[in-house]
């Protein structure tokens, strides 16, 4: 479409280099509609009310000389008078009227809008101002939006609203802030129409992980009805993640899903009586599912990778993007409404590594979702409303059912944030993000948990899930310069199980993981024996049985949400380090920690000593178990065929005699997992003393030796590492244990087979790092906490022995 009109600018003619004209919103909407409709990325038509429109406005009522009497002089951080001064400001703004040329230029423009989608069309009604959207500076959420807007009487009220909003309290705060000039900013309104999500769902997205700022990953957040609640941070969102690398290649697996509460959704209102849109709560049935299939996902993710490519290739450089997302509930069809660059995660500078290590341990008094990796302490201050926001301290934690934009003045002050609803994507978590403090969002219960006053600590330093502790809890920061570092010959991976730190410790220097445990990923995120959910009719309890069904709820079969949740927990280890090798250890619970899981004791024997009992392979080939592993491999075929992720190497542990490593070998493959095709590699723990002596007839079914020092060290010395009377014996350093390892090493080596060592020794005992260097071994997997100095240590070995670094 296109048009005369003097104030009038349809998304077909605009572009990146129209934001002084329309402001950052309406030129990337007019960017991505005349670039990215022909690549199958779908935009709601619009127009947009150019910035000049509203300097017309203001010159024809004389009030600029009002607003600077409403605005100088304004201090900022007196809350008081900034909501006064804001107040006058804007009813100066909304008293000017729209000029007459201007209101016929509104009215024929919405009325062609009319003609392309019909008489009953609703419109939104969308702020963009000309300094935002700035790649250091988003101004997200600043101004207002009005939804569901119908007719040109409605519209033009709409857009009076719309321009006064230029000078809400949060939007003159922040542009003090950033050091722009309230005169010089203009605000542009984008007309443009509805999504019907209201009958579907929406939410936002960003082309990467918005905690540790990974990039690898698409990341989407979204729950039922109209996007405001999850911008506003009013519900708890599903989250979805996507690998870019893998989806680039043609794989089309959704990595990881997350079921969010999803208590309300704001829908249109019926009648057209006060207000346009509402909030209602949302059915049991639409809180237990995804707002999203995985063809939905994928379809986002398509579109989050070319929006990217997109304004990278236009900026040149690397453009992370935040994009909102709507589903049509009418036409069944995903469009996107809003790019902006990620303005926070991408900003981050240099190659300092810092990391937040709480020290002590505890159980926390609530949980939520994690903004950022930091740790904070202070008295916690509960604000129920605006009016109590001027009794708020700098230096205390913020902790409200949730925020908003007007609220960013006290924010910026607060040592952290924490709020009962919202996703990581949410207004507490977005200003979070931007003032570099952590937040934990999304606690159900923190104003009635916390007590006002009380002393408390919040930790987003363990992953996903943000922990808040009573009282004060020691931590440390460490800060490592990575530039200068180089890299060892020996090489240096990591011991991780929690998916939840993966994205963050790939920071770290490292060769890929050498032990991914699968036990944490069953034990947090399945919870339940895999035989349980085979077989609950064998689980005769009937609390057991229906915490299983609740488990499974959303599944096809309770089968497929074990395979899922353990691909899901497997494959973000894996991408966040792809496509560095990451050696995952097929399940080695003992049967006192399987009958531990739900539903467990029922299949499992009691056993004197389970540490020499039934675990690791001979579990596999028995039939007491062998329905279970076949969930395990089904699980890891998955991760790396339909997901794509062939960079995992799997690993056999606890596996005593050659006639078990090829019943074993030959299991796998009968489920699909045979070594050599596809590239994959198997290898086995090298944890027995008969491992070793044997180790010749082992490395006919095995690529590669993993040496697991805790259990070689308890089998040389025979000492039993869970008892408390002769822990002082179990000693790693014992010359008996390290001849073990030399000759494991040596065997691996003679036979053409990779050797690690992925035990507690080196990362405990630097001397133990040092002494493994010496033999030769292929690589040594550690805990995060001390890949830096073993990996200074070993460069320092390697460096004295005269080695080549690279």
């Amino acid at each position: 479409m296109s048009t005369k009109s003097q104030f009038i600018r349809w998304f077909d003619e605009l572009s990146l280099d129209d934001i002084p004209t329309v402001g950052g919103k309406n030129a990337s909407l007019g960017e991505m509609y005349q670039e990215l409709t022909a690549k199958d990325i779908k935009i709601p038509n619009g127009f947009a009310i150019t910035a000049d429109a509203y300097r017309s406005m203001l010159e024809q009522a004389n009030a600029w000389e009002a607003l600077h009497d409403a605005l100088d002089g304004l201090d900022p951080d007196d809350v008081v008078d900034l909501a006064k001064r804001a107040k006058r400001a804007r009813e100066i703004v909304y008293a000017a009227p729209l000029p007459d040329d201007l209101v016929e230029q509104i009215l024929n423009a919405f009325s062609q809008l009319q003609q392309q989608y019909g008489e009953d069309l609703s419109v939104a009604v969308r702020s963009s101002a000309t300094a935002e959207d700035l790649p250091t500076a988003s101004f997200a959420g600043q101004q207002d939006t009005f939804l569901n807007i119908h007719g040109g009487k409605e519209l033009l009220d709409a857009c009076k609203r719309c321009f006064a909003s230029l000078f809400t309290d949060r939007a003159i705060h922040y542009r003090i802030d950033q050091g722009f000039d309230h005169f010089k900013v203009a605000l542009s309104i984008g007309v443009m129409k509805m999504v019907r999500s209201d009958l579907a769902s929406s939410g936002v997205m960003f082309s990467l992980d918005t905690e540790s700022g990974f990039k690898d990953v698409v990341f989407i957040t979204g729950a039922y009805g109209l996007g405001e609640n999850v911008v506003q941070g009013t519900v708890d969102p599903d989250e979805f993640y996507v690998h870019k690398p893998t989806f680039s290649q043609g794989y089309r697996t959704v990595l990881r899903k997350t079921l969010g509460a999803k208590k309300i959704k704001m829908i249109y209102s019926s009648g057209r009586t006060r207000e346009a849109i509402k909030n209602i709560v949302t059915s049991e049935t639409e809180r237990n599912q995804f707002c999203l299939n995985d063809s939905d996902i994928l379809t986002l993710t398509d579109y989050a990778i070319k929006i990217e490519q997109h304004y990278s290739v236009k900026a040149r450089q690397d453009r992370p993007m935040d994009m909102e997302w709507a589903k049509d509930g009418i036409d069944g069809q995903l469009y996107i409404v809003q790019a902006r660059p990620e303005t926070v995660v991408s900003q981050r500078q240099g190659s300092i590594l810092e990391q937040y290590i709480l020290k002590d341990k505890k159980s926390p008094l609530i949980t939520g979702h994690a903004v950022g990796n930091k740790i904070a302490t202070g008295d916690a201050h509960i604000i129920k409303n605006t009016e109590q926001l001027k009794y708020f301290k700098a230096g205390e934690i913020l902790v409200a059912d949730i925020t908003t934009p007007d609220w960013e003045p006290v924010m910026k002050i607060a040592a952290a944030i924490v709020t009962n609803r919202g996703g990581r994507t949410c207004h507490a978590a977005i200003i979070a993000r931007e003032l570099g403090i952590p937040a934990v969002v999304g606690c159900d219960k923190a104003t009635t948990t916390i007590n006002n006053g009380q002393f408390i600590t919040l930790s987003c330093a363990e992953g996903d899930i943000g922990k808040i502790y009573e009282g004060k809890l020691d931590y440390e920061i460490s800060k490592t310069d990575l530039s200068s570092l180089a890299r060892p010959s020996t090489k240096i991976m990591l011991n991780l199980g929690n998916p939840e730190l993966a994205f963050s410790k790939s920071f770290l220097p490292n060769d890929g993981v050498g032990l991914a445990r699968m036990e944490f990923i069953i034990t947090e995120y399945i919870k339940a024996h895999p035989m349980a959910l085979i077989h609950p009719e064998r689980v005769e309890d009937s609390v057991e049985r229906k915490q299983l069904l609740d488990l499974t709820q959303g599944y096809d079969n309770p089968e497929s949400y074990f395979i899922d949740r353990l691909s899901e927990g497997v494959g973000t280890i894996a991408a966040a380090f792809y496509p560095k090798p990451v050696v995952v250890r097929m399940s080695d619970f003992k049967t006192n920690e399987y009958a531990a899981l739900l539903g467990g004791h029922w299949f499992e024997r009691e056993e004197a000593n389970p540490m020499l009992g039934f675990r690791g392979a001979s579990r596999y080939i028995h039939p007491d178990y062998e329905e279970g592993f076949a969930l395990e491999c089904a699980a890891m075929k998955r991760v790396r065929e339909s997901m794509g992720l062939s960079n995992v190497i799997l690993m056999i542990p606890f596996c005593r005699r050659e006639m078990e490593a090829r019943r074993v070998i030959q299991r796998m493959a009968d489920l699909g997992l045979k070594r050599g095709v596809h590239g994959l590699q198997i290898y086995m723990m090298c944890e027995i003393p008969n491992n070793v002596i044997q180790i010749d007839a082992f490395s006919k079914y095995f690529d590669g030796f993993s040496i697991g020092s805790n259990d070689l060290t308890q089998l040389t010395l025979g000492v039993d590492r869970d008892s408390e009377i002769i822990a002082e014996d179990f000693d790693e350093r014992d010359p008996g244990v390290k001849e073990m390892i030399r000759l494991a090493v040596e065997g691996a080596r003679r036979n053409g087979k990779h050797s690690g060592l992925c035990g507690q020794a080196p990362s405990d005992y630097p001397e133990m790092a040092e002494y493994l260097v010496k033999i030769g071994i292929d690589s040594m997997s550690l805990n995060p906490d001390t890949v830096l100095a073993t990996t200074q240590q070993v460069l320092a070995v390697e460096e004295a022995l005269g080695r080549i670094q690279h």
